[in-house]
């Protein structure tokens, strides 16, 4: 297929085009600056120029293309992931799954593709405790009356309807966990070796980690084999607390222990973080994207995957 890539140049977007293109897929890499098209050509796809909040420049460097698919994986969390609800990063995302997930389905629709994919998270389930039953797909998603992520939850309800509503196309929702590993976990190990990302000083909450490789190849195998109008869950099979992970990831990369701080205090410096750490906590099942997909995770949990980080690290 020729596939039409919106974040090729980010955390999974460069696992991505690697994937497809191992697939014999054509990839086209929509990217804002000629540094980000040769990062593209490196990665063997076809840089297109243009700002996809602007929806003019947008269909203007486009519009003699055609394509298959398009995918949407662009966020704005250039270095680190936000902390705040107002946090620039944030609100940037936000406008990019909304307004930017608009013209994405409008260039999709332009250039004759039948897909559209979109990135979605999990924390659209609400950033509550769902015990410990599996949360399936079937479960309530984006605008969850009382949520007090709104902005986050709601954003993430429209990147979905763009999808699922795109007249002639056949959308798909890819509600991906935490990602982590080599390029998507740089910040954080960062801020693991200067101590800079600590953790409650009480239990943390459960939420679904995953691989970006195995994101990576998830998104490829929707692409491939997802049914239209459908969410998959892409995490991977070991739920696990967020001190369990980053305490693993510490010791692969031969840093000391995150420090620890009162939540209060952390509810005070990092709001947002603390909410998801403290308040969140769910145990999201992939079993309809292992069915469906034929896909399965090559690192089944963060104990595996985190010695990946460790082989970039030495």
């Amino acid at each position: 297929m020729k596939v039409v890539v919106a974040g090729a140049t980010g955390a999974i977007g460069r696992p991505l085009v690697t994937a497809l293109r191992a697939r014999g897929h054509q990839v086209y890499a929509l990217t804002r600056d000629g540094r980000g098209a040769e990062v593209a050509r490196s990665l063997g796809a076809t840089p297109l120029v243009a700002n996809v909040m602007d929806r003019k420049d947008l269909l203007r460097a486009t519009e003699r293309l055609t394509a298959d698919a398009v995918i949407h994986e662009l966020t704005a969390y250039r270095h680190a992931p936000p902390t705040h609800y107002h946090s620039p990063g944030l609100l940037r995302t936000n406008a990019l799954r909304e307004t930017g997930g608009k013209h994405l389905v409008e260039l999709a629709q332009r250039a004759g593709a039948r897909r559209y994919l979109t990135q979605s998270v999990i924390f659209g389930y609400g950033m509550r405790d769902h015990g410990s039953r599996p949360v399936t797909e079937q479960d309530p998603f984006g605008r969850i009356p009382g949520d007090v992520n709104d902005g986050l939850i709601g954003a993430l309800h429209q990147a979905e309807s763009h999808a699922w509503r795109a007249s002639g196309i056949d959308g798909i929702a890819l509600r991906y966990g935490i990602f982590y590993g080599p390029g998507a976990s740089d910040a954080f190990t960062r801020a693991l070796r200067r101590r800079l990302f600590p953790l409650p000083s009480t239990t943390t909450g459960h939420t679904g980690f995953v691989h970006v490789a195995d994101a990576a190849a998830a998104t490829v195998a929707a692409l491939e084999r997802g049914r239209p109008g459908q969410a998959y869950n892409i995490v991977d099979d070991e739920p696990a607390s967020w001190e369990a992970a980053f305490e693993a990831t510490a010791a692969a990369i031969g840093a000391r222990p995150p420090l620890r701080l009162p939540p209060r205090l952390m509810r005070i410096t990092s709001p947002l973080t603390a909410a998801q750490m403290l308040d969140f906590s769910i145990r999201a099942s992939n079993a309809k994207a292992r069915t469906e997909l034929g896909w399965a995770p090559r690192y089944p949990s963060y104990r595996d995957g985190v010695r990946t980080l460790a082989r970039v690290d030495a």
